[in-house]
């Protein structure tokens, strides 16, 4: 299934019924009153989110969700019929934003979290509502209200429990493809991979989600490339495992490229746990393997792991160690 994590859709609730207008009819009953009944109440537009889901990419080709209107009062005192709400799914972690894209309505963060997005109008009153003393055979009735409309944007932002991070080429998705079922797109060259991919593996008996996240490249929190759309999805993970290609000249710089990134674009995700690990291993002999390691020991005190993605090497260890931080 593609993935897709922005799109822009049009809501609009159900107009209540009209009321009726009638009258009593019986044989030998020649004033038989008023008895028109109410509409029906429009349908409501619901917006729920459930673990099901991990992509937005239906409503790429369904923008326009309408309920269904109420159904007209008839005689005998008989109510029109409710229009049918319906429920639009998405993903746990949909944010869902006014058409300005910044005034944030709801955040789905919970599986089964939902919002009634827009409410249907309500039915109008039948003549049988305007009966009084003075007026016994009242010909007034109501329309119903008209329902609500709006255009929203719902964004999604991945939950997960470890994010993989790292400059295009690091090696995310083959260690993702290594650790997971998933199966990726893989090239030799930056961008391969341009959305986000989900995967479980079982570590220790226990359940782990992986996010592949897409290359951040320098000035990423200014929007630059697909910069703020890769980043948003680092909000919601629980640790982040920085990959960097250990066959690179400059990884203390890669290094401080991704964290300079993250702490630009907000504050909360570089105070984020943090698994450092130098990936490719297997493309350099152990001295220089030791050089590198002693050249990023000057930006990052905690321990490096070092694996290889394609031969496994290092694999092991590395997922102990990210089971014990989830």
């Amino acid at each position: 299934m593609k993935f897709l994590d922005e799109v822009k859709i049009f809501v609009k609730s159900g107009d209540g019924g009209s009321g009726c207008a009638s009258f009593r009819r019986e044989k030998f009953i020649e004033f038989g009153g008023p008895n028109g009944g109410n509409g029906g109440k429009g349908g409501d537009v619901v917006i729920k989110c459930t673990n099901n889901l991990n992509t937005l990419i239906d409503y790429k080709y369904k923008q326009h969700n309408i309920a269904k209107n109420g159904g007209p009062g008839s005689k005998n005192n008989k109510t029109g019929k409710n229009g049918n709400n319906i429920v639009l799914l998405v993903p746990t972690g949909t944010e869902i934003l006014l058409e300005d894209k910044k005034t944030l309505i709801k955040d789905l963060s919970k599986d089964g979290d939902k919002i009634t997005i827009v409410f249907g109008g309500n039915g109008g009153l039948g003549n049988t509502n305007f009966k009084s003393s003075t007026n016994r055979s009242p010909k007034k009735f109501t329309k119903g209200e008209q329902g609500e409309e709006k255009w929203i944007y719902l964004k999604l932002k991945l939950i997960a429990d470890v994010g993989i991070i790292g400059l295009p080429n690091a090696g995310k998705s083959t260690f993702l493809k290594k650790v997971t079922s998933a199966k990726p797109k893989i090239g030799h060259y930056p961008f391969t991979t341009l959305t986000p991919n989900i995967a479980v593996t079982i570590i220790n008996n226990k359940e782990i989600i992986f996010a592949d996240i897409p290359g951040i490249i320098q000035n990423a929190y200014k929007g630059k490339g697909l910069g703020l759309n890769f980043l948003s999805h680092t909000e919601r993970c629980t640790i982040l495992l920085h990959l960097i290609d250990v066959n690179n000249n400059y990884i203390d710089k890669n290094y401080q490229t991704i964290r300079t990134e993250l702490s630009k674009y907000k504050k909360k995700i570089d105070k984020k746990v943090e698994v450092l690990c130098l990936n490719k291993c297997d493309l350099i002999d152990k001295k220089q393997l030791e050089y590198k390691k002693k050249i990023i020991k000057k930006v990052y005190k905690k321990k490096t792991f070092t694996c290889s993605s394609l031969t496994g090497n290092g694999i092991e260890e590395l997922l102990n160690k990210l089971q014990g931080l989830v």
